[in-house]
């Protein structure tokens, strides 16, 4: 394992940020420097070994930090991010763990996202606060990058390489596609969850109170609903529009139900239904146990000296559902052409990384390790 790239920030201790402090200390880290606007919380942060100093403000928190995560409110963290940068080291990168990346990104300037880099670990717990924070959280969950095209390349190789500590899978993507799978696989589901749990509560047919009936199913379908309703309010007007989109082809779907049910189409139902069942086969297919032993392979990229190639290469090979095991960056001569080594699991993997690559017209060779 590399060693973890210090010394780290983290700006907001609650059960993300506190997590995250855990899970570094773990793999080694040796310096994990805390903020938080509660003292409490710090003294709880320390108390628990998930962070090894508390700072009294942001800009000590992160003078000479190599790596900042904000882990604050989603509807604070462009606000953060933006004072984390103004004084952070100019070889610092920065990443958050929001789940919503266009509110931040967009609010930054170019020269600021040369240095940030959104980051959102999908994973979290049925508690807040630090006091709940472990050091497993990460372990196996996908963790999106959005680099833009402003990303420094060695600053992307240091935070993939932080995350990649945590035991977290990390995957690039483009921040806009990111909002919009958001939406559709965890933002409206909430509002969905509640929405039911609230016609549910408002009906009473003859007097029976529908809530005092419900079964297994419904259960299942409204678990998440109410849970952490000041966070979920900020990450749903923070994604507002992928959010208002998602819902308005939903109510069209429902309309297209509600119509067969309306003409008996029983044959549509079936294939409605149908269509659901293979959905959700496909949602449970995964890439097998993530300790398998699978033979590694290096892609070797011959990348340009120019903005944003590298997050072209990484965002493409996310996009792609490739997982990338180990990633480095040689960089070479001003104007000239470095190397950046892509290790992947497994012949395929390594087929389907080169195909993605060369779509971008860059020119590559691939080796088993």
């Amino acid at each position: 394992m590399r060693p973890i790239p210090g010394p780290i920030a983290i700006v907001g201790i609650g059960l993300m940020g506190g997590s995250l402090g855990l899970a570094l200390r773990g793999a080694g880290a040796e310096q994990i420097v805390g903020y938080d606007i509660a003292a409490d919380t710090l003294a709880q942060a320390l108390a628990l070994g998930a962070i090894t100093r508390s700072a009294s403000s942001v800009a000590e928190a992160v003078a000479g930090a190599a790596c900042v995560f904000v882990a604050a409110p989603v509807g604070l963290a462009a606000a953060i991010a933006h004072q984390v940068l103004a004084v952070a080291p100019p070889d610092c990168v920065v990443s958050d763990l929001g789940s919503a990346k266009g509110v931040v990104i967009d609010a930054l300037s170019a020269d600021e996202r040369a240095r940030f880099i959104g980051g959102h670990p999908v994973c979290g717990g049925e508690r807040s606060g630090v006091a709940a924070a472990r050091g497993d959280l990460y372990r196996g969950a996908t963790w999106f990058l959005t680099p833009t095209a402003e990303a420094r390349p060695e600053l992307y190789e240091r935070v993939y390489a932080v995350i990649s500590a945590t035991g977290a899978r990390p995957a690039a993507i483009d921040a806009e596609v990111h909002d919009r799978l958001m939406a559709l696989v965890s933002h409206v589901p909430h509002v969905l969850a509640a929405a039911l749990i609230h016609q549910a509560a408002a009906t009473a047919p003859s007097g029976r109170e529908a809530l005092r009936s419900a079964g297994p199913s419904f259960d299942d379908l409204t678990r998440v609903a109410g849970a952490n309703p000041p966070l979920w309010a900020d990450i749903l007007i923070a994604n507002r529009g992928a959010v208002v989109e998602a819902l308005r082809e939903y109510r069209g779907r429902l309309a297209e139900v509600e119509q067969q049910i309306v003409n008996r189409d029983r044959q549509a139902l079936i294939a409605f239904m149908a269509g659901a069942a293979d959905g959700r086969r496909r949602l449970r297919v995964d890439d097998g146990p993530a300790d398998a032993i699978v033979e590694p392979w290096e892609i070797v990229v011959g990348i340009p000296d120019r903005p944003g190639a590298v997050s072209e290469i990484t965002t493409a090979l996310g996009h792609g559902h490739i997982n990338i095991v180990d990633l480095v960056l040689r960089p070479g001569p001003p104007g000239g052409v470095g190397e950046f080594v892509v290790r992947v699991s497994g012949a395929a993997a390594a087929s389907a990384a080169v195909e993605r690559i060369a779509a971008l017209g860059v020119r590559t060779h691939v080796n088993p390790v």
